[in-house]
């Protein structure tokens, strides 16, 4: 077993107490104390280029989060390695600490995707930390796009995502925030205590690409205002790095409308340092998110691979 001041979900387990917003819930739950075993949950990937198929060369888990084997299903692209990330809770807990390491290497292309939402149930206790480390080598693709997180009335959530790309590299990354469970109670609509996510990244030799942090805590801010969610209840947000040239035609490819009819909101504009584009969406259901972000990917992938997507499937 690795010492604690080593282990890789150490920074999930010391992100909490060093984010202001989560300082008033550093108390231990009275069931389990945080970090502990089945609740340190600890997966890495690592994806290389073996001739010309992508494979899955490194696959460490640790219980509650594990991965199985890399699936070739895409039709589109064959030889393009896809996993999906599961968790054996079905939900994250108070207490509960995931930490999630991707690394590809050169020319190596994978997709990434979780079984299903990331389900943040109810806590009176402590919070739920994650943290997700991504590196892509020289010409590396990757299509990080997991479902939706569902943020429980009461949930306390962090995230922090550090990602490293190289010059020219692409990496797609995805996260969609739904209100909660509008539909099972009224007060699950923007229930969340707070659910804080940030994302940072640099290229290799440390130079700093861009910062971004979302905090949400609507018992101290109203959600319903103008410029914040207004009418609107699910939030798509897209970061795109990717060389500069397959940025701009991308853009130029992506519309921006706000369509209150429709019950959607979006549009893209450019990262800072040529690191590539944001896209943001809003949409009144997830339906209309997930179509836009889909959008979204296909016009990347088609301009970045020169492939096109797949039929969704059938159950999302």
């Amino acid at each position: 077993m690795m010492p604690v001041a080593t282990a890789p979900w150490a920074h999930a387990e010391a992100l909490g107490a060093s984010v202001p917003e989560l300082a008033a819930f550093q108390d231990e739950p009275p069931q389990m104390k945080s970090g502990t075993v089945g609740k340190t949950g600890f997966l890495r990937l690592g994806f290389e280029r073996r001739g010309d198929r992508t494979i899955l060369a490194d696959l460490e888990r640790r219980a509650p989060y594990i991965a199985q084997r890399a699936l070739y299903c895409d039709q589109e692209m064959p030889d393009l390695a896809s996993v999906f990330l599961i968790t054996t809770t079905g939900c994250l807990l108070q207490g509960d600490r995931l930490a999630l390491d991707i690394t590809l290497g050169p020319r190596a292309q994978a997709h990434v995707t979780s079984q299903s939402a990331t389900k943040i149930h109810a806590m009176h206790a402590n919070y739920a930390a994650q943290t997700q480390t991504i590196t892509l080598a020289d010409d590396a693709y990757l299509e990080f796009l997991p479902e939706p997180v569902i943020p429980h009335r009461d949930a306390r959530f962090v995230s922090d995502t550090q990602i490293s790309v190289a010059p020219s590299a692409t990496i797609l990354f995805s996260e969609i925030i739904q209100p909660g469970r509008k539909h099972h109670h009224p007060d699950e609509c923007f229930g969340a205590t707070v659910v804080s996510i940030s994302t940072a990244a640099a290229r290799p030799d440390g130079r700093t690409l861009f910062t971004e942090k979302l905090v949400i805590e609507p018992l101290r801010y109203a959600m319903r205002q103008t410029g914040v969610m207004d009418s609107f209840d699910v939030f798509g947000n897209v970061i795109l790095c990717t060389p500069k040239d397959k940025a701009d035609r991308i853009e130029e490819r992506v519309d921006a409308d706000v369509n209150l009819a429709d019950g959607v909101a979006f549009g893209a504009c450019r990262l800072p340092n040529d690191a590539g584009l944001i896209y943001k969406v809003l949409g009144r259901e997830t339906a209309r998110v997930k179509t836009k972000v889909r959008e979204f990917w296909r016009v990347v992938r088609e301009e970045v691979t020169g492939a096109g997507l797949p039929p969704p499937f059938l159950w999302r």
